[in-house]
């Protein structure tokens, strides 16, 4: 069976991205016992990634690049924002180790939408956060294979993810 949209696809691979120094990275894998599972065509991935992928059946590898622009995008300087001290505290003060460089915490828009923020820098008043997918501005290089493909079930497909094995679980 080939991936194609609405079809449950399970991969496993390494991803790659070039170092300050030319060199590649390994920053994320993915194996037999913790593959990657999704709902092609509902995967919230790159366009391009499923692109890469699509009609590639069960036994098949693949090794393929996205530029940053096809994968998370370029690296957005207005994604830096300084934030007040206050908007990090937690009944009348702000947790200690929690503003650690480096460290990332989940916010919040004035929307509501969920964020993942990475501590840049902090002052006595602020704290400066970077707001950008921690792979924005990086070129990423996918290499795998194609473990399984199966069709969606409608309940799957209902709630937009892969249920039972590698999946969501209700």
């Amino acid at each position: 069976m080939k991936i194609e949209k609405n079809r449950v696809v399970t991969l496993t691979y390494e991803l790659r991205i070039t170092d300050e120094n030319g060199e590649p990275n390994l920053v994320e894998t993915a194996n037999q016992e913790h593959p990657m599972v999704f709902i092609y065509g509902m995967s919230g991935l790159p366009d391009q990634f499923e692109d890469k992928l699509e009609g590639l059946n069960v036994g098949d590898t693949f090794d393929f690049k996205l530029a940053a622009e096809e994968g998370y995008g370029d690296f957005d300087e207005n994604a830096l924002v300084d934030l007040p001290m206050n908007v990090f505290e937690v009944e009348g003060s702000v947790p200690a180790d929690m503003l650690e460089q480096g460290n990332y915490i989940p916010m919040s828009d004035s929307e509501g939408n969920q964020l993942q923020g990475r501590v840049v820098e902090v002052t006595a008043d602020t704290v400066k956060m970077d707001f950008n997918h921690p792979l924005a501005g990086k070129e990423l290089a996918f290499k795998g294979k194609v473990e399984n493909v199966r069709e969606a079930t409608e309940e799957e497909l209902a709630h937009g993810h892969v249920h039972g094995e590698g999946g969501h679980h209700h």
